[in-house]
């Protein structure tokens, strides 16, 4: 296969779980894939164990912080330098925190990582996708009904709750892709969001939102708990199928299209969270810097 031909690939989160099962498969499949990680040991190990199981050595580390719009930015500088096409984007990354966190921007967390990143980190990036077309974007969301406050989306005015941090900042998700598919209309590019369903996953580290709830379920049903493989053949359905070639703006769940919240169902909800989510993923952001100690990765990586 020439080298110009193979598909490229970014993966985000593909140091473990879900990312690192959907970056697996497409190296077995031969593509040039792109691992970010945020941190660099992990997702070095996780690439180098990728490289032994495939055989494919043209796969690429790239390290940042979801959560700081400066380390997004640099992201997408080096995806850019380092790739001249990209025909897949996996906007994978995704995590949950026990109590309200501020990102170096001075955004919630969830949402920062959850949301405006896979927001920012496309926008960034489209030009190459377009200009590399037919590509695909595939946003990895989640099956829970909820609802963002878009009056409140920095969690500033209301008591923080971990999971109902996590589903509205998930559901960005739907509004996003539902707004860019819109948007991209005619460009080649289609996005679809996918839910992977359940699966055992280091949601939140072990001792966030899931993590003692995984802990417990783990110990009692763990064989019953499909692994992250099985999860990653919804999303590979969505970067690979050829059926869905110029289908975009649709959610799926198990090769079939789901019904989104209500919410996000909403056309002009989600031009406002559009809108709403270029005002905080500008380079001037209102919200003060917060300390060192209560910022999204103060503790040690999960």
């Amino acid at each position: 296969m020439r080298q110009a031909h193979r598909k490229t690939a970014l993966v985000t989160g593909a140091n473990s779980g879900l990312g690192k099962a959907v970056a697996l498969a497409l190296a077995a499949e031969g593509a040039r894939v792109g691992m970010v990680a945020r941190d660099r040991a992990r997702g070095a190990a996780a690439l180098a164990e990728i490289q032994t199981a495939t055989g494919n050595v043209d796969l690429h580390l790239f390290v940042a912080d979801l959560a700081d719009q400066t380390s997004l930015r640099a992201l997408a500088e080096s995806v850019l330098a380092r790739f001249d096409r990209l025909h897949l984007l996996v906007n994978n990354a995704g995590t949950a925190y026990p109590a309200r966190r501020l990102s170096p921007d001075g955004l919630e967390c969830a949402l920062a990582v959850n949301h405006l990143a896979p927001f920012r980190l496309t926008q960034l990036l489209l030009d190459r996708l377009q200009s590399s077309a037919p590509a695909r974007i595939v946003n990895v969301g989640t099956r829970i009904e909820a609802a963002m406050n878009v009056e409140d989306l920095n969690w500033e005015r209301r008591p923080y709750r971990s999971m109902q941090g996590y589903a509205p900042s998930k559901l960005g998700n739907l509004h996003f892709t539902f707004e860019l598919a819109r948007r991209l209309r005619g460009s080649g590019v289609t996005v679809n969001a996918v839910f992977p369903g359940v699966f055992r996953s280091n949601l939140g580290g072990t001792d966030g939102a899931q993590g003692v709830f995984w802990k417990s379920v783990a110990a009692l049903f763990g064989w019953a708990i499909p692994a992250p493989e099985q999860a990653a053949r919804r999303v590979l359905y969505l970067a690979n199928a050829p059926e869905l070639e110029g289908v975009s703006g649709q959610y799926f769940g198990h090769r079939k299209t789901l019904r989104a919240p209500a919410q996000a169902r909403d056309p002009e909800t989600n031009r406002r969270l559009w809108q709403i989510s270029e005002r905080l993923t500008g380079v001037d952001v209102p919200s003060p810097r917060p300390p060192e100690d209560a910022r999204c990765f103060a503790a040690p990586p999960v």
